[in-house]
Protein backbone atom coordinates (compact mmCIF):
# COMPACT_ATOMS: atom_id res chain seq x y z
CA UNK A 1 0.00 0.00 0.00
CA UNK A 2 1.23 3.41 -0.84
CA UNK A 3 -0.49 6.63 0.98
CA UNK A 4 -0.23 10.18 -0.88
CA UNK A 5 -1.20 13.11 1.49
CA UNK A 6 -2.25 16.30 0.37
CA UNK A 7 -4.22 19.50 1.30
CA UNK A 8 -1.76 20.83 3.98
CA UNK A 9 -1.86 24.98 3.83
CA UNK A 10 -1.58 28.17 5.98
CA UNK A 11 -4.90 29.27 7.53
CA UNK A 12 -5.58 31.49 10.51
CA UNK A 13 -6.52 30.64 13.48
CA UNK A 14 -10.30 29.47 13.77
CA UNK A 15 -10.09 28.51 9.96
CA UNK A 16 -10.24 25.01 8.71
CA UNK A 17 -8.71 22.55 6.32
CA UNK A 18 -9.26 19.43 5.18
CA UNK A 19 -6.33 16.65 4.26
CA UNK A 20 -6.55 13.93 2.14
CA UNK A 21 -4.89 10.64 2.06
CA UNK A 22 -5.47 8.54 -1.00
CA UNK A 23 -4.11 5.20 -1.27
CA UNK A 24 -3.28 2.55 -3.49
CA UNK A 25 -3.53 -1.16 -3.37
CA UNK A 26 -6.47 -3.50 -3.21
CA UNK A 27 -5.88 -4.29 0.61
CA UNK A 28 -6.47 -0.73 1.75
CA UNK A 29 -10.20 -1.56 2.87
CA UNK A 30 -8.70 -3.68 5.39
CA UNK A 31 -6.20 -1.67 7.33
CA UNK A 32 -7.07 0.59 9.83
CA UNK A 33 -5.98 3.91 9.32
CA UNK A 34 -4.19 7.03 11.02
CA UNK A 35 -3.35 10.27 10.79
CA UNK A 36 -0.29 11.53 12.89
CA UNK A 37 1.39 14.95 13.22
CA UNK A 38 5.52 16.29 14.11
CA UNK A 39 6.11 20.04 14.72
CA UNK A 40 9.57 21.43 14.52
CA UNK A 41 11.18 20.18 17.41
CA UNK A 42 9.25 17.61 18.44
CA UNK A 43 8.21 14.04 18.20
CA UNK A 44 6.00 12.72 15.91
CA UNK A 45 1.95 12.14 17.72
CA UNK A 46 -0.86 10.39 17.18
CA UNK A 47 -4.34 12.87 16.31
CA UNK A 48 -6.65 10.30 15.10
CA UNK A 49 -7.51 6.82 13.85
CA UNK A 50 -10.03 4.79 11.97
CA UNK A 51 -11.00 1.14 12.25
CA UNK A 52 -11.36 -0.97 8.33
CA UNK A 53 -14.83 0.17 8.33
CA UNK A 54 -15.02 3.51 9.41
CA UNK A 55 -17.15 3.05 12.48
CA UNK A 56 -14.38 3.13 14.99
CA UNK A 57 -12.80 6.31 15.30
CA UNK A 58 -10.36 7.47 17.66
CA UNK A 59 -8.70 10.98 18.27
CA UNK A 60 -6.23 12.82 20.66
CA UNK A 61 -7.42 14.74 23.45
CA UNK A 62 -5.96 17.93 21.78
CA UNK A 63 -7.87 17.95 18.32
CA UNK A 64 -11.15 15.76 20.16
CA UNK A 65 -14.43 17.77 18.92
CA UNK A 66 -12.15 19.30 16.58
CA UNK A 67 -10.99 17.21 14.00
CA UNK A 68 -12.43 14.15 12.36
CA UNK A 69 -11.45 11.54 10.78
CA UNK A 70 -13.35 10.15 7.74
CA UNK A 71 -12.35 7.27 4.96
CA UNK A 72 -14.21 6.20 1.43
CA UNK A 73 -12.66 2.56 0.57
CA UNK A 74 -14.59 2.98 -2.55
CA UNK A 75 -12.52 6.00 -3.12
CA UNK A 76 -9.09 4.22 -1.08
CA UNK A 77 -9.40 7.41 0.44
CA UNK A 78 -8.80 8.51 4.16
CA UNK A 79 -9.90 12.66 5.21
CA UNK A 80 -8.91 14.52 7.79
CA UNK A 81 -11.12 17.30 8.57
CA UNK A 82 -10.05 20.39 10.85
CA UNK A 83 -12.02 22.91 12.52
CA UNK A 84 -11.01 25.82 14.57
CA UNK A 85 -7.58 25.64 14.25
CA UNK A 86 -4.80 26.73 16.49
CA UNK A 87 -1.14 27.65 16.24
CA UNK A 88 -0.21 24.52 18.39
CA UNK A 89 -1.85 22.61 15.42
CA UNK A 90 1.15 23.45 13.00
CA UNK A 91 3.12 20.40 11.74
CA UNK A 92 3.78 18.07 9.00
CA UNK A 93 0.65 15.75 9.08
CA UNK A 94 1.18 12.38 7.95
CA UNK A 95 -1.22 9.40 6.98
CA UNK A 96 -1.18 5.97 7.72
CA UNK A 97 -1.78 2.17 7.88
CA UNK A 98 -2.08 -0.78 10.36
CA UNK A 99 -3.43 -4.20 11.19
CA UNK A 100 -5.50 -2.30 13.53
CA UNK A 101 -6.61 0.87 15.39
CA UNK A 102 -4.82 -0.13 18.73
CA UNK A 103 -1.46 -0.15 16.30
CA UNK A 104 -2.13 2.82 14.92
CA UNK A 105 -2.16 4.55 18.37
CA UNK A 106 1.12 2.57 19.09
CA UNK A 107 2.92 4.07 15.97
CA UNK A 108 3.13 0.77 15.05
CA UNK A 109 2.26 1.56 11.03
CA UNK A 110 3.09 -0.73 8.45
CA UNK A 111 2.47 1.90 5.46
CA UNK A 112 3.30 5.72 5.57
CA UNK A 113 2.33 8.23 3.69
CA UNK A 114 4.70 11.54 3.02
CA UNK A 115 3.71 14.50 5.19
CA UNK A 116 1.64 17.84 4.28
CA UNK A 117 2.37 21.00 5.99
CA UNK A 118 -0.36 22.27 7.88
CA UNK A 119 0.32 26.12 9.54
CA UNK A 120 -1.96 28.29 11.28
CA UNK A 121 -1.11 32.10 11.67
CA UNK A 122 -2.17 33.85 14.85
Amino acid sequence: VQLQASGGGLVQTGGSLRLSCAASGRTFSSYAVGWFRQAAGKEREFVAASSWTGGSTYYADSVKGRFTISRDNAKNTVYLQMNNLKPEDTAVYYCAAADSTSNIKRLENKYWGQGTQVTVSS
